[in-house]
């Protein structure tokens, strides 16, 4: 499973004109998900979403967590293509991506855990053409994965 994650100042996700999700300070995270990903992936990348230090500290040194800044939201944004094989071509394939409906069903999981955790959380839509916006603060993102077990497809 692969979080891109992106510090803002805000963020919001429209689809067909409607706002559909946002916040202010915190982090937009597009996730997508991976053949063989399961909860466990899922379990994973959020425990270190949300304990990963990217906001400053009084020493201006990232050492705080979305979850230790008063205002921290998440914006969760459903995003295949971020399991897209690159390695070569000058088209992108996609056979590394998780199905769908497998997309959808864990997309889902990790959304109702985070809002189990943390206590802001907004969304994009799965399978809808989303407009994302940001202003990014630093910049600063990064790319956090969570490798899937692919061992359990070898049958």
């Amino acid at each position: 499973m692969i979080a891109l994650l992106q510090r803002v100042t805000r963020a919001q996700v429209t689809v067909a004109d409607e706002t559909i999700g946002e916040i202010g300070v915190g982090l937009l995270v597009l996730l997508g998900v991976e053949r063989g990903d399961t909860e466990v992936q899922a379990n994973r990348l959020l425990d270190r979403l949300l304990n990963y230090r990217v906001f400053s500290d009084a020493n201006h040194r990232m050492n705080l967590s979305v979850q230790e800044i008063p205002e921290g939201g998440l914006l969760l944004v459903p995003q295949f293509t971020l399991a897209a094989d690159t390695r070569q071509g000058n088209r992108p394939g996609f056979s590394t991506a998780a199905a769908p409906d497998e997309g959808l069903r864990l997309f889902s999981y990790f959304v109702d855990r985070a809002r189990g955790r943390h206590r802001s959380v907004s969304t994009g839509r799965f399978g809808a053409d989303m407009q994302v916006s940001l202003v990014n603060n630093g910049p600063v993102t990064f790319w956090l994965q969570v490798a899937p077990d692919l061992a359990s497809d070898a049958v």
